[in-house]
């Protein structure tokens, strides 16, 4: 292999890729810029630079409008969506950053990216380089030779493939690497629009080609097929030659291999730092330039430091030359006073005793607040300046050193502000002090501004203060086993870490109380979210008993079912494999049992075999719903009844889950370590899980009030759709309701069939699902399902209306609100990509039913745990399940907490025309209560 190594990107290829790497949860900034595409294109260029340390390298983009192609064949890639939004917006930042990193660009109009890698491969060959094209485009296996390779990314990062001759011939199974364009001449291309030969896919393609050699031998022997196949080869053998001549990649574009231009060169630093700075990559500046940390020399400017770039042998530049952000500990003038006497602690108490509002945060040993120590308490009441107290180890201890802050923190005239203020809520509740007051609460205000961004501290004050923060691992470590606590760190850097949590707290506030007051959600926070912080923590500090005992019984009984479960798959496969293994899973039933696979392979050519994919294949063949029950059975095992007894809280013996406010994008609350809100409860195996959650005690009893069917309610509420409103207050079992009218049938004549295809329509249609999607369902006819959608809108026509002008408002103003106020800002509302578009149509339909639904349930939450307080009640709130609150009774309160719960859930939003319902049920455990 040559010393010379040209690597030549597909730049088009890699951003696609990369944007779709993350289309599940896409990465934007504080300016509302998707910078998905941008990050992956970034890491992927620069690990090739580091890891391969290319001689020559060199980016070819598409050219905008048609090519070549487009002349002898104008449909060529006409059956492709739109460019995402976010590609668009992201093109020229790439483009720029390409510039910045000094390595030439290549594009030429009428020709595609592939064109242009593979003349210039083809040349550079002939130079004696070894050349590798970066690129997911398995097109480009056609150029492989000697010394041109195909370099593949994964798509999520985790390595690349390299594919030679010997790659290529395996994973086409052909003979010649030429033979690529006849496959792809014979079998077509759908992304590309290639027509191919009707009845030919993939398989039959390698076969008719060890059989006559190419697309030509094919035709000029097509008396020797027979059938459909002979017929089609012989009708369609012009298209199979257009389709070889469209997928054959040029290599006489007239572009010329100059090695002096493509020689690889050092980056252009301050135009680099610039783009990271504007896209508000810190991580990759840190990365690529070293931009870290403030010089010692303590220069203000951005650039000041920054040298002209010199050869690429030259030594690297230390890393604290360079900067990312103008402001940080080392730079930034700050006053964190150290309060370790009492002298101190006495002043600090008569300074904060006589303020309005004060920043407060604890340092700890660990994040779960039910068993982390405190290790101390910072304070700050104006920017720049905060107070440290460090806070003796052991809680006995620790209880009597922070009584002289009592006072201040159960103080309801003073307003308390926190990033994430329940953690420190909690904390102080196990240090025997109530924290109350009005609490403002960053992480909580930017949420409910930015639902769908991220909302931790560094984030906020690298966006809104351009600081960046000291990082706990910094302080402590990288997680492991030699990671340190809080309480190993000097009380010096505790001093400066803690003060600076308090301090840039504060300075967030002004940001956050703006952008409230734009979005109009200050009402929304002082009457839901700011009085359910209180309310959380105490049900979190209580938590849920949980039988250990029991559970363990039922891993003995669950590990039975795998066990058995795993001779039944073996002798349904007629072999032995590892279950666990999605590629063998993938080879028994798709190539041993013939199983008909109709998606695309995996980046790695593998089949997919995740839930979701063999959750359609049920039923085609017995060995398919044994795996399925397989991994049912090894996921609650592991998942939940293994791992609940573990989490039992030394101190309590009981579950203490924390329940996050600044989630889920809804407005709904999520659940967290562990994860009580992902139980099953419609699979029996599941439910059985349940049995463990009891009472605390024999004078205890379990009470779950669960909301029935508040979406659909909410739906009837919103939209204002007669024929909802008159079934839900007739008092009507509203899926029968709702087949009687989509079947044309009396209601006391609806079958059982038809209300369940009802209730399926019901929950699938008004959250977007369209005719494919409910065929699929309720495994029907696309064009009964269109029927069945079309009727639903004729009997539900407020509905309709109700999506239609919800969609629209949401175009024009670019986001939805709640009945509450809640707001979802929708970037891509009206982003030319279709796909991308609906989705974001989806989600302005079902936002404010959801949310309204989440806004619900925490008012009910609040007015319960009020009225628990206020009349003295022994009973507790434990569990908060989506729709579903569970309560630990004593039962000489049990009927007065059964009208408490009642009242609160069902008048949580007054002046419905919708009347509310909820369910209540009693039991020795959650699931006899529920």
């Amino acid at each position: 292999m040559s010393d010379k190594k040209l690597f030549l990107l597909d730049g088009h290829a890699l951003v696609f890729r990369a944007h779709f790497a993350f289309i599940t949860r896409p990465l934007i900034n504080s300016k509302g810029i998707d910078t998905s595409a941008i990050t992956g294109f970034v890491r992927t260029l620069w690990d090739l630079i580091q890891k391969e340390k290319p001689t020559h390298i060199a980016v070819a983009f598409d050219p905008k409008g048609n090519t070549f192609r487009h002349e002898f064949y104008p449909e060529y890639k006409g059956n492709r969506d739109a460019t995402p939004e976010a590609i668009v917006t992201a093109m020229p930042y790439i483009k720029s950053i390409v510039e910045a990193f000094n390595i030439p660009i290549v594009m030429l109009e009428n020709y595609e990216a592939d064109d242009v890698i593979g003349t210039l491969a083809k040349q550079a060959e002939k130079e004696g380089f070894t050349v590798f094209m970066v690129t997911p485009d398995k097109d480009y296996a056609q150029l492989v030779s000697e010394n041109i390779f195909m370099y593949k990314p994964s798509r999520q990062g985790n390595g690349i493939d390299i594919l030679g001759i010997k790659e290529v011939l395996e994973s086409w199974e052909i003979d010649r690497v030429d033979q690529v364009i006849d496959i792809l001449g014979l079998q077509g291309d759908a992304v590309d629009n290639i027509p191919g030969v009707p009845g030919i896919g993939a398989k039959t393609a390698v076969k008719l080609l060890k059989d006559f050699g190419s697309v030509e031998g094919l035709i000029e022997n097509a008396d020797k097929l027979s059938g459909k196949q002979k017929e089609n080869v012989i009708n369609f053998a012009d298209q199979a030659m257009l389709s070889k001549k469209l997928a054959t990649i040029d290599l006489n574009v007239p572009v010329t291999f100059d090695e002096h231009s493509f020689i690889i060169d050092p980056i252009n630093r301050p135009k680099m730092m610039e783009l990271f700075m504007e896209l508000e990559f810190r991580s990759l500046a840190a990365q690529i330039l070293g931009a870290e940390v403030q010089p010692a020399t303590g220069q203000q400017s951005l650039f000041a430091e920054i040298p002209p770039a010199g050869p690429r042998s030259a030594p690297e530049p230390k890393r604290e030359e360079y900067q990312l952000v103008k402001k940080n500990i080392s730079n930034t003038p700050h006053e964190y006073h150290l309060v370790n006497t009492d002298e101190k602690i006495n002043d600090l108490v008569k300074l904060l005793s006589s303020q309005s509002t004060i920043s407060f945060d604890t340092e700890t040993t660990n994040i779960d607040a039910h068993i982390a120590e405190l290790v101390g308490l910072s304070f700050s009441i104006k920017p720049g300046e905060a107070y440290y107290v460090p806070v003796p180890a052991g809680l006995d201890k620790a209880k009597v050193f922070v009584k002289p802050f009592k006072e201040i923190l159960e103080n309801t005239s003073i307003t308390k502000i926190g990033q994430n203020i329940k953690y420190d809520i909690t904390m102080m509740k196990w240090h025997d002090i109530e924290v109350a007051g009005f609490c403002y609460d960053t992480m909580i205000t930017h949420y409910l501004c930015e639902p769908d961004l991220r909302h931790k501290l560094d984030y906020l004050t690298e966006a809104y203060l351009d600081y960046k923060m000291v990082g706990i691992e910094e302080l402590i470590g990288k997680a492991g086993k030699h990671q340190l606590t809080m309480r190993d760190v000097s009380i010096e850097k505790v001093k400066e870490y803690a003060g600076e949590d308090a301090d840039l707290t504060l300075q967030i506030v002004p940001f956050m109380e703006k952008m409230m007051a734009e979005n109009e959600l200050d009402e929304l926070y002082k009457k839901i979210e700011e009085p359910l912080i209180k309310v959380l923590c105490d049900l979190e500090f209580e938590g849920v008993r949980v039988d250990a005992d029991f559970l363990n019984a039922y891993s003995k009984d669950l590990e039975k079912l795998i066990l058995t479960k795993e001779q039944e798959i073996y002798k349904l496969a007629g072999t032995h494999f590892n279950i666990a293994s999605p590629k063998q899973v993938g080879e028994i039933l798709f190539d041993r049992l013939k199983v008909a696979y109709r998606w695309k392979k995996t980046s790695s050519g593998q089949y997919s075999t995740d839930f979701d994919k063999l959750s359609e294949l049920a039923g085609e063949h017995p060995v398919i719903d044994a795996i399925l029950e397989h991994r049912k059975f090894s996921k609650l095992k592991s998942t939940y009844v293994d791992a609940l007894p573990v989490m039992l809280n030394p101190r309590t013996g009981r579950i203490h889950s924390n329940f996050n406010q600044a989630r889920a994008a809804t407005g709904r609350l999520a659940s967290e370590n562990p994860n009580l809100q992902n139980i099953p409860i419609r699979d029996e195996a599941g439910r059985e899980i349940r049995k463990a959650f009891v009472p605390r005690d024999s004078d205890h009893v379990l009470m779950a009030a669960d909301y029935s069917q508040i979406e659909l309610r909410i739906i009837a509420e919103i939209s204002n759709d007669q024929s909802m409103i008159e079934a839900f207050v007739a008092g009507n079992d509203f899926h029968k309701a709702t087949a009687a009218k989509v079947y044309g049938v009396p209601y006391d004549e609806v079958t059982s069939d038809q209300r369940r295809n009802a209730k399926t329509v019901n929950f699938s249609i008004t959250y977007g699902a369209g005719a494919q999607n409910l065929s699929r369902q309720l495994g029907i006819k696309n064009a009964e399902a269109k029927e069945l959608i079309q009727s639903y809108f004729r009997e539900y026509a407020g509905l309709k209306n109700y999506m239609d002008t919800t969609v629209a408002s949401a175009r024009d103003l670019g986001y939805v609100k709640t009945m509450l106020g809640r707001r979802r800002n929708l970037r891509d509302i009206n982003s030319r990509n279709r796909l991308t578009a609906s989705n974001a149509e989806r989600v302005a339909i079902n936002t404010p039913i959801q949310g309204t639904a989440a806004d619900m349930i925490k008012i009910a939450m609040i007015e319960i745990h009020r009225r628990i307080k206020a009349q003295g009640l022994k009973s507790r709130m434990i569990l908060q399940v989506h729709d579903e609150l569970v309560f630990d009774v004593l039962k000489t309160e049990l009927d007065q907490m059964k009208t408490l719960v009642m009242e609160s859930m069902k008048n949580a939003i007054p002046g419905l025309k919708v009347p509310i319902l909820v369910e209540i049920g009693v039991g020795d455990n959650w699931l006899e209560a529920h």
